[in-house]
């Protein structure tokens, strides 16, 4: 679906790759900037977890998880002459993306003010930790001070435990991704305008606006929510993990109708009817009792029978750990997970883009570092000895 556009990605680490992976995956050309003087992308050397088949600079698991099917070239932004070589390609660019602290874009040259001269049609898009302006431009951001610091550390946990992060930087990655929406956005009007700009989206700003309903209803009603038990949502029920016979499980009953189904499916269709339990208000009124006549229920067969009896019909979950997540038969027998092949070597597993489409491409791994130099540089018309003088240089 992008076939055609081209980004030159001055990234690193988690946020801004994660985003520019759905570019990639999507099929558009994009070229990871990396600084040979710093030795690229500092996820190279992200652990424990290593495939010694792949390239030496591209064995990290944590980087292939991040950097699938894009190019890499070496280039140094603070030598003029890398510099030049940044311009020359920004020609023929759609976009340049960074995730950057803050002040560092245009210490780069990487703002729209710089490059449209190069070319106005250029899309600028900027992943910070708390934007490019103001008293917090010049800190390192990163994602779970961000949680930390807008309520998400209160909301996650058992009532009276230590304050506690989520499990996944999901700020890193949704940031990434809106990042990435952002951009094709910025992409498309600039094809039919002519003019292209600077785009900002803020791990901080993200992780703020992720709080939606919860913080809706403390700017408009004053209403502070906490831990809940059982990770139950804080208006619905039945919405939260319940006994069974041999563990637990997860139901979501967000629909008035979805309890009726319920009380059928387990053999109480009497409770459908009782006044205690006829809305979502009486429910939520009696959560209490609610989870104590469902524990009783539902312990009478095991999270596997219920999934089988509910099947579509009760929205619910088993509650996996990560090994059973992925061992699950609805992943592992399905392309959700890309088998990558590697010269050499057996197969590297990732987890497979979300986003399907007829034709969608086959994925790549992630490539070493300064795999594409020549290639990208030749392209750009450059000659081998221009290539040899830049690398002399230091440059590339």
């Amino acid at each position: 679906m992008l076939k055609g556009v081209k980004v030159l990605a001055v990234e690193q680490y988690g946020a801004g790759p994660f985003g520019t992976q759905f570019l990639a995956d999507m099929g558009a050309e994009v070229i990871k900037i990396e600084n040979p003087a710093e030795g690229g992308d500092v996820a190279r050397s992200v652990g424990p977890h290593w495939h010694k088949e792949l390239p030496e600079t591209a064995q990290s698991v944590f980087f292939q998880g991040l950097n699938r099917a894009k190019k890499s070239l070496t280039l140094n932004l603070n030598k003029a002459e890398g510099r030049t070589v940044f311009h020359k390609l920004v020609e023929s660019a759609d976009a340049v993306t960074s995730n950057l602290r803050g002040d560092v874009p245009a210490k780069l040259g990487l703002t729209y003010a710089q490059l449209s001269e190069i070319n106005p049609r250029i899309v600028c898009g900027h992943l910070t930790g708390y934007g490019r302006e103001g008293e917090r431009a010049r800190w390192p951001g990163y994602d779970f001070l961000m949680q930390a610091e807008t309520g998400y550390f209160e909301l996650t946990g058992e009532p009276g435990s230590a304050p506690a992060r989520c499990g996944l930087s999901l700020i890193d990655l949704m940031t990434g991704s809106v990042m990435s929406m952002a951009v094709v956005a910025g992409i498309m009007q600039a094809r039919s305008s002519g003019k292209g700009r600077d785009i900002d989206v803020s791990l901080f700003d993200l992780s703020l606006y992720n709080l939606n309903y919860i913080g809706h209803w403390y700017l408009n009603g004053g209403e502070v929510i906490g831990r809940l038990a059982r990770s139950a949502h804080a208006s619905l029920t039945p919405c939260q993990t319940y006994k069974t016979r041999d563990g637990w499980i997860y139901l979501m009953c967000n629909k008035e109708k979805f309890w009726g189904t319920l009380c059928d499916k387990i053999g109480r269709p009497e409770w459908i009817t009782d006044p205690r339990f006829v809305t979502f208000k009486e429910r939520f009124t009696n959560r209490p009792l609610i989870n104590e006549i469902l524990d009783e229920a539902l312990s009478a067969r095991t999270t596997d029978e219920w999934m089988k009896i509910f099947a579509g019909a009760v929205p619910a979950a088993p509650i996996y750990n990560v090994q059973e997540a992925l061992e699950n038969p609805w992943v592992k027998d399905s392309d959700r997970i890309a088998h990558i092949p590697v010269e050499g070597g057996k197969d590297l597993q990732m987890l497979a883009s979300p986003i399907r489409y007829a034709g969608r491409p086959e994925t790549s791994r992630a490539p070493a570092m300064g795999e594409h130099t020549e290639a990208v540089l030749a392209e750009a018309g450059y000659t081998p000895a221009q290539i040899a003088q830049l690398r002399a240089l230091g440059a590339v």
